[in-house]
């Protein structure tokens, strides 16, 4: 059977299709929907129907996924492109553009927690004072007394 009569009129996809062609399960499709990340209509039957473009989305999202960029900000950069068109090149050049400055800080915070790990192995006292990875620049003492958790970002 080919692909086309298997993808149903107008060549949109079942569930079980845009899982098995996106290589994720069917729960993470449905996931996908109910974060309003991707969209489906329905059939005569009631059934789940996806247009094809749903396959691209679907690869932005996996790889968005993969660089550590949040649900909820996939979603916001999804309301800029047009909700019946696949995306293009320049739409992903575009999103990942826009992704790029927030994945170079965090890489940049990670090396540098990285660089500064092996000052502390094995000393084992976690300075409060000049710990770079506990409390870096003596930041939780401008905070007040007491014990603090400090994240940079």
């Amino acid at each position: 059977m080919s692909e086309t009569v298997r993808a149903g009129l107008g060549g949109e996809l079942s569930v079980g299709e845009v899982a098995r062609r996106s290589g994720l399960a069917v729960s993470a499709i449905h996931f996908y929907e109910a974060k309003g990340l991707i969209r489906a209509g329905r059939s005569a039957g009631n059934q789940r129907r996806y247009p094809r473009e749903v396959l691209r989305r679907v690869a932005i999202i996996k790889v968005a996924q993969r660089t550590g960029i949040p649900l909820k900000t996939i979603r916001e950069a999804f309301k800029a492109l047009p909700a019946e068109r696949t995306p293009t090149v320049a739409d992903w050049r575009k999103l990942s553009a826009s992704w790029k400055a927030e994945l170079e800080r965090r890489i940049d915070r990670l090396t540098r927690l990285r660089d500064h790990m092996e000052d502390c192995i094995g000393c084992g006292c976690l300075s409060v004072t000049s710990c770079p990875l506990h409390n870096p620049w003596d930041q939780l003492g401008e905070q007040g007394p007491g014990p603090r958790l400090l994240d940079p970002d």
